[in-house]
């Protein structure tokens, strides 16, 4: 079962500043996550876990409308710094 994890991306090149958010789900490689804002394939951005344990920055691979307006982005991970902790 996917487990939601907290997370901090920015790095939108029209829409600056961090947006607080969760993911869907995630794997070594990289993350399905929420977001309110349109991204397009292939835009970087930096994403953090709100403990702070992960960051890397990340290609976005896909971003898709959700049934609510919002987005689901799918980012695969270029430079990791820390674990994917779960207590």
């Amino acid at each position: 079962m996917p487990m939601a994890v907290a997370v901090r991306i920015g790095g939108h090149l029209e829409q600056p500043g961090v947006e607080t958010t969760f993911t869907e789900n995630v794997s070594a490689h990289g993350a399905r996550v929420l977001t309110v804002r349109r991204w397009r394939a292939d835009d970087r951005l930096e994403l953090r876990t709100l403990s702070g344990q992960f960051s890397t920055q990340a290609r976005v691979a896909y971003c898709q409308a959700t049934r609510n307006g919002d987005f689901a982005i799918g980012l695969e991970f270029e430079q990791q710094r820390g674990d994917w902790v779960v207590a």
